[in-house]
């Protein structure tokens, strides 16, 4: 079992429509999990929920689309999942999620509250997509494991990937962003696991944030996620690309959109974040 696999393991509850887990420390941002795995955990929860149909002709194994509001920042340590199956359908089936977890006090927080639908993306036939864009091979990349000590401190989560940025938008590692609001990489989970459905909906939110590249170098909460995914993805490589146009007022959007290995577009999000410009901001330059 991985590293991934073990943080989204969920054991049953009392409930039929309720599954507890953990979060470790492995997987955190700052001060918090990082949002894109809370979203892969309500999603396995939901899948496990909707194994559970007697209708077994629907085989709706695979999300499809995902819109989450993030209510409270998800701490390391134990969490229930709830879900209820709003409606099964013949090519979706749709249905809610909601992550808690308990206060000093003991009572319950809600962290992330969600809508998501599963289908079938065994065989798509894809009219139109997006190319991808024009990246070095990952070995002539910029690595995550060489930004600074200082930097990866913070983000642990990016132990558990590996991140290679291309030189073209990593230039804020150093100081010096390009301001044009893009960044994009490679991306494989470092255990060297393929990737599937669910965890492409945690590598939409895996990227350091777009606002970094603007020069903007505080915590960027997300406030809502809306996440597609397109088709299975091949094993190997994702590229994952980052882009915003749209600043101001304490709120920015970051579109993510990724392909796999073999050049299908297979997850695409938009996102709606705040910003929080610390005192001082720049990363430490390596």
């Amino acid at each position: 079992m991985t590293s991934y696999d073990d943080v989204t393991r969920l054991e049953p509850g009392a409930r039929e429509r309720e599954r507890h887990g953990a979060f470790d420390e492995g997987w955190m941002i700052g001060n918090a999990v990082n949002g894109g795995l809370v979203m892969a955990t309500g999603l396995t929860a939901l899948g496990q929920h909707l194994a559970l149909d007697p209708d077994e002709t629907t085989h709706h194994v695979d999300p499809v689309v995902l819109s989450a509001y993030f209510m409270t920042a998800s701490a390391p340590g134990p969490f229930t999942v709830t879900t209820e199956v709003m409606r099964t359908g013949r090519k979706l089936s749709t249905g809610q999620i909601s992550v808690l977890q308990q206060s000093d006090d003991g009572e319950p927080v809600e962290r992330m509250r969600a809508i998501g639908s599963f289908g079938n993306l065994e065989h798509v036939d894809t009219v139109s997509q997006s190319s991808p864009p024009d990246l070095p091979p990952p070995e002539c990349c910029v690595s995550a494991a060489e930004a600074p000590p200082s930097f990866l401190t913070n983000m642990r989560f990016l132990e558990r990937l590996d991140l290679r940025l291309d030189p073209a938008t990593a230039g804020w590692a150093v100081g010096k962003p390009s301001k044009q609001g893009v960044i994009r990489g490679w991306l494989r989970l470092a255990d060297g696991r393929d990737p599937d459905t669910t965890m492409l909906m945690m590598a939409l939110d895996a990227l350091p944030p777009v606002a970094f590249d603007l020069g903007m170098f505080g915590w960027t909460p997300t406030l809502e996620f809306t996440g597609h995914i397109r088709r299975r993805p091949a094993p190997g490589w994702l590229l994952v690309s980052l882009a915003s146009e749209n600043v101001g007022g304490g709120l920015m959007e970051e579109d993510a959109k990724i392909w796999d290995s073999a050049g299908h577009l297979v997850a695409q999000s938009r996102q709606l974040c705040s910003y929080r410009m610390p005192p001082t901001s720049r990363p430490e330059p390596g």
